[in-house]
């Protein structure tokens, strides 16, 4: 696919990367950019660790992708943050030339109480837009299975609408495997009112236990079928890797045939599963 049919179609496509650790990571992730930016993403996404941990990482990459000439969006978690050095990394993203953060709670790292001036998204996100206006398009979180720490899904959803009106922009979702879930999500915050755009998270199965460990971890439900299919493959990756790249093309047919907003792709810094997806779906 080259980027001309990706853009005549017109169905817009982002990508998630996280930073690197070690020199030979940060040259294989930009060939794997490069490699996907045929799709010609709407904007490329880096996560941010847990405390801020990843800050120097996550800015060198977004300046990265800035450089290789793709509009970048940091992730931006407040979780033990000031306001002061909330402020002091918004001018330097700022100066940077980001115009789109990714706007989360986060984690704190282990071992660390609760500190910090912000207690949830939505306090973040109405600092940067009192801080800095319009400048910044800013993407929020939305769980449509549920966030794992929250008290109820009524709670869940009351904690994303307080994000829509602290000023959020659009949102991206924790991946899913059942577009119903989806679906009803968006039906529930539109019908309160909230409607700004929600675009569905994707992640490429190309691991059983990668996924399951995640899953596990961030509480995203792994429908039973693709479970136990997954199991039975064992260690076979190619069959593996076949059936997801067939399971989660039929997510994503669905989701566009359904008139969702765009496709968010967690790439885990491999660009073939992607790819593939997108080529089948002739986006």
């Amino acid at each position: 696919m080259n980027a001309a049919k990706a853009q005549a179609t017109g169905f817009p496509v982002s990508l998630e990367f996280f930073p690197t650790k070690t020199p030979a990571g940060a040259d294989k992730l930009r060939a794997e950019r490069q490699q996907l930016y045929a799709l010609s993403p709407e904007f490329c996404s880096v996560t941010y660790g847990a405390g801020g941990s990843t800050q120097e990482g996550t800015f060198g990459a977004v300046r990265e992708i800035l450089a290789e000439g793709v509009p970048a969006a940091s992730h931006f978690s407040c979780i033990g943050a000031t306001r002061e050095s909330v402020r002091q990394e918004l001018a330097q993203l700022k100066a940077m030339g980001v115009k789109r953060l990714v706007a989360l709670r986060g984690d704190l790292p282990s071992g660390y109480g609760a500190g910090g001036e912000f207690q949830y998204a939505s306090d973040l996100v109405a600092f940067i837009r009192a801080e800095t206006g319009r400048d910044f398009h800013i993407e929020v979180a939305a769980y449509p299975e549920v966030h794992p720490q929250a008290r109820s899904p009524e709670a869940d959803v009351k904690a994303y609408l307080a994000k829509v009106q602290a000023g959020a922009d659009a949102a991206i979702t924790q991946y899913f495997y059942n577009a119903d879930a989806y679906f009803r999500f968006v039906d529930d915050v539109q019908r309160l009112g909230a409607s700004i755009p929600v675009v569905p998270g994707i992640m490429p199965i190309t691991s059983s236990t990668q996924l399951m460990r995640f899953s596990d971890a961030c509480g995203a439900e792994i429908p039973r079928w693709i479970r136990l299919r997954l199991q039975a493959f064992g260690d076979d990756t190619a069959s593996i890797k076949a059936f997801g790249l067939d399971v989660v093309t039929d997510l994503c047919d669905k989701l566009r045939s359904e008139g969702v907003p765009a496709l968010h792709f967690y790439t885990m810094n491999q660009s073939a599963a992607t790819l593939e997806i997108c080529r089948r779906l002739v986006l």
